[in-house]
Parts: structure tokens; C-alpha cells; sequence
């Protein structure tokens, strides 16, 4: 059975959009023609592929599974095409990574500017979220986590910095209030600003010193979702709610302005830096092979 690849590209921009009008903005047709072309999409097929409403549209299961086929198939399509075009200019393409908000906040800002500057043919598109996903099934070329979250069939590339810590810290006005820690166990009579992974997880703030760990699981007037909402437990901190752990390249901003003080700081722990991760069963698009090589060139941080 052949189909018309227009009417899956067609399929596959309203997946993305969410929507007809969104897909139809973004791909600069119409969205009745879009609608036209899913309708002969799943009349060749068979199957209804969209539930459609007068107020939005959603996957079937059937929608569903042909995403997630489609998108890594159309990314090697892709790839091909910008191997061939690469032949008779530089790089050029879409390069699709997600990452972690801590990556898009703390390490990109010191590689992008400078990585578009140098491939002006290529745009990045990143999505920053701190949930694990499967990359190649999001239809992202790569992804940036660290190293206790990499698959083990994932190629790794080292990016920004090598190694990292982990800092606790609190507005100087709270700290002259409720005392100074001296041992992490004091931070357990402290108000403790939480994170929250997606998954429903709050991490235990881990503190290391002359091979002592110690964990703390303590508890306070603020819990956030880990990803952009952490930014309002540095600000509940900064005002003086409590008392926070977080990338100390995050609150170091803070440090210097005297708005934060470190806590407990001969005992923060030290972790290696994140990861570029793809997946080596496939062929590496133009756009990434760039940026791997750009990443690589960079001087060891």
C-alpha cells in the first residue's frame, strides 16, 4: 500500500501543534487543507487516527503508535537529506535536545551563542524539562542528564562543567533568627525549601565530609517541582523563608550579592558534570555531529 508522504507530514504537524490552527500557523497552510490530508491519511489506513472535538484533538492509540514510529523514521529521513546538503555548505538543519532546566540555566548559556554564531545554517530547538524521557521516541536528536540517568545503549559526550557541587545556603537575616547549622543534622529543627521530581520523588540532601555522608530529610513551609518552579524556592530563601540546596553555580549570583549565605559549605558534596547523550544506532544528523565536535573542542571546565 503507498501513501502519500505529503498527508503523513500533514498527520504528524497537527501531533506536534496539539491542533489544526497551531500546526497549520506553524507549517503556513490552512487547517481545513491539514484536516483534508489526516482524513485521507486514515481512510488509506483504515483506522481513526485523531479524536476530534469543536475545542481541541487528541491521539488515538492507534494516533499514537504512529507517532512514535514516525518520528525517529523521518529524523533519519532528515539526516540523510542534511548528509547530502552538507556536501555543498555547512551544516544545516534543525537540531532537536532536551535537557534538564539545570543544563538550559547553567550550561548552555556558555555553549549556544556562540555554537549558532558558528553554524549560522543550523537552529536549535530545546526543550527543557527534568522528567527522563526517551529521546529518540520525544523525536529529539539528543539529550543533556547526568550520569546516574544515562541508558546504557546511549552514546556520552561530556559537557560544560566536569564537576559540580551541591549547595545549601539561607538569607543572612533567617540565619541570624534561627542559628547557624554546624552539622547538617541542625538543618533538621530548620525550615527546609523542598524540590520535587516529576515523579513524585523529593530528593534527601546528601552533605559529605572526610568520607562521612549524611542525609537529610527535612521538612518546611515549601515544596516546588523540580525544573522552573525551583526559581521560587531561591526566592523564598532569598526572603528569608528558609533555607535551600540546590547547584551551586545556580546560587552563586546570590553569594556575590550577599543576598544568600552558604551553610554548611565544608560539607558540600562534589558530583560529575552532565552528559550529551544520542543514541548510536542511527545515523548521527549533520546538525548534532556540529555539535558534538563544537562541544569537544571546548576547553576542559
Amino acid at each position: 500500500m503507498s501513501h502519500n508522504l505529503a498527508d503523513v507530514n500533514a498527520f504528524l504537524a497537527v501531533a506536534r501543534a496539539g491542533g489544526f490552527r497551531n500546526a497549520a500557523r506553524i507549517a503556513g497552510s490552512s487547517a481545513s487543507a491539514l484536516s483534508d490530508a489526516v482524513r485521507r491519511l486514515e481512510g488509506r489506513l483504515g483506522v481513526r487516527l485523531l479524536h476530534r472535538t469543536t475545542r481541541s484533538i487528541r491521539l488515538t492509540e492507534a494516533g499514537a503508535r504512529l507517532t512514535a514510529r514516525l518520528e525517529p523514521a523521518l529524523s533519519e529521513v532528515e539526516a540523510a537529506l542534511s548528509g547530502v546538503a552538507v556536501l555543498g555548505a555547512g551544516p544545516a538543519g534543525t537540531l532537536r535536545l532536551n535537557v534538564p532546566v539545570s543544563a538550559a540555566r547553567l550550561v548552555l548559556p556558555a555553549i549556544v551563542p556562540a555554537f549558532l554564531k558558528a553554524y549560522p545554517q543550523i537552529r536549535l530547538d530545546i526543550t527543557a524539562e527534568d522528567s527522563f524521557v526517551d529521546v529518540v521516541a520525544a523525536g529529539c536528536d539528543a539529550g543533556i542528564r547526568y550520569d546516574e540517568r544515562l541508558e546504557q545503549d546511549m552514546i556520552a559526550v561530556p559537557i560544560g562543567p566536569r564537576m559540580q557541587r551541591f549547595a545549601c545556603a539561607a538569607a543572612p537575616a533567617y540565619l541570624d533568627a534561627r542559628g547557624r547549622p554546624a552539622h547538617p543534622r541542625d538543618l533538621l529543627g530548620h525550615a527546609c525549601l523542598r524540590g520535587r521530581f516529576s515523579s513524585g520523588v523529593s530528593p534527601v540532601w546528601e552533605f559529605e565530609r572526610s568520607g562521612e555522608t549524611v542525609l537529610i530529610d527535612g521538612e518546611g513551609p515549601l515544596l516546588v517541582n523540580m525544573g522552573p518552579a525551583i526559581q521560587l524556592a531561591v526566592d523564598a530563601a532569598i526572603a528569608g523563608t528558609g533555607v535551600i540546596y540546590l547547584f551551586e553555580d545556580w546560587l552563586a549570583p546570590h553569594f556575590a550579592t550577599g543576598a544568600l549565605e552558604p551553610v554548611l559549605e565544608a560539607w558540600w558534596p562534589r558530583f560529575p558534570g552532565p552528559f550529551l547523550y544520542y543514541s548510536g544506532r542511527r545515523l548521527v544528523p549533520p546538525p548534532l555531529r556540529a555539535f558534538i565536535d563544537f562541544i569537544r573542542a571546548q576547553p576542559a571546565a
